[in-house]
């Protein structure tokens, strides 16, 4: 149990039964008047993302999370189909589990999910990746004054912004929270 003013970006609770991921929460305090927690709450089973409002000294309950390794294997029609590398069982998942980290998931990937009564309800890339750039504009000669990023597609269809030296076929690393290039691959 946890009291509402500790909650923090990130953090799991439970709320009417059900687990949910804080997205954002702030402390608001208003004169006089008793202060409250505003936070916004992702449901972890249907995606579904709420404002609640909490008294500072309301309590929350935190779930039992198992963090366990699988393996990415494939897209398959509505989901994903993930390999557990310690019984190779191959496990169907939801594009809604997945999310935003769909654009930056290349088959055998190594991903970690976390578990609540054994049903995976959320998964987590490695903070960086590597992927090949497999499209992105020439470099205009004469253009070297300032640093000027261009775009560039990656091997999962991603886009993202890179520095103007980088070429088709090179490998870049992507910090998978933001999107954003890291640095080219040695």
């Amino acid at each position: 149990m946890i009291k509402a003013v500790d909650l923090r970006k990130g953090r799991t609770v439970m709320y009417e039964d059900k687990p949910y991921v804080v997205h954002d929460a702030m402390h608001v305090a208003k004169g006089n008047k008793a202060s409250y927690m505003q936070a916004k709450l992702k449901n972890l089973l249907d995606g579904q993302i709420i404002d609640v409002r909490f008294r500072v000294e309301e309590r929350l309950e935190t779930p039992f999370l198992e963090d366990k390794e699988y393996e990415y294997l494939y897209p398959d029609g509505e989901g994903f189909v993930l390999m557990d590398t310690t019984t190779y069982d191959q496990i169907h998942i939801d594009k809604g589990i997945v999310g935003e980290a769909a654009a930056f998931l290349k088959p055998n990937e190594r991903v970690t999910c976390q578990l609540l009564d054994e049903k995976i309800i959320a998964l987590e890339l490695p903070h960086v990746v590597e992927l090949e750039v497999t499209d992105t504009p020439p470099v205009v000669k004469g253009a070297t004054a300032t640093n000027q990023p261009k775009d560039a597609t990656l091997e999962t269809g991603a886009r993202i912004r890179v520095p103007a030296f980088i070429e088709p076929g090179e490998r870049v690393r992507v910090d998978t929270r933001s999107g954003e290039y890291v640095e080219r691959a040695k």
